[in-house]
């Protein structure tokens, strides 16, 4: 059984519509975080290590969140962030378009197994399904360079 989906020109007017009205949550969600993102940013050096393989990058990058400051990081994200952010999804309606369009047409080629009675183990079959061809084309985009 063939899955339905929405045309990718669909799916990115759905989510600048939605976005785009998401500006007061947006900037709800950055008043007062400031501390939050510079303790989590902090944290994240030894993955950003791993990420980046190079030599010394942790302290680099703790210092680097510790000069910018969690003020600095409110201000920006409260002046700058709330409003550019419905024109950055705006802005990035095509791009969204094009990097979820081969996804979405990869979903709707996939044939599921038939769906099996509420809480059967085999309807995790159709999910696999779905995962295995997603992660395919990933590592496949990923090793092109895309």
């Amino acid at each position: 059984m063939a899955i339905t989906v929405k045309p990718a020109n669909v799916a990115s007017q759905n989510w600048v519509e939605g976005a785009g009205a998401a500006s007061g949550r947006y900037a709800a969600g950055v008043q007062g975080a400031g501390s939050r993102w510079q303790s989590n940013t902090v944290a994240a050096a030894g993955t950003f290590k791993q990420g980046v393989s190079a030599g010394n990058i942790e302290q680099r990058y703790a210092a680097g969140a510790a000069r910018a400051g969690s003020a600095k990081y409110e201000r920006k994200a409260t002046t700058l962030g709330a409003s550019r952010f419905s024109g950055g999804v705006s802005d990035a309606k095509g791009d969204y378009e094009a990097g979820v369009s081969p996804y979405l047409s990869l979903i709707g080629s996939l044939t599921l197994p038939a769906r099996k009675p509420r809480g059967d183990p085999g309807n995790l079959e159709r999910v696999r399904v779905i995962s295995s061809a997603l992660a395919a084309r990933r590592m496949g985009s990923a090793a092109a360079g895309r």
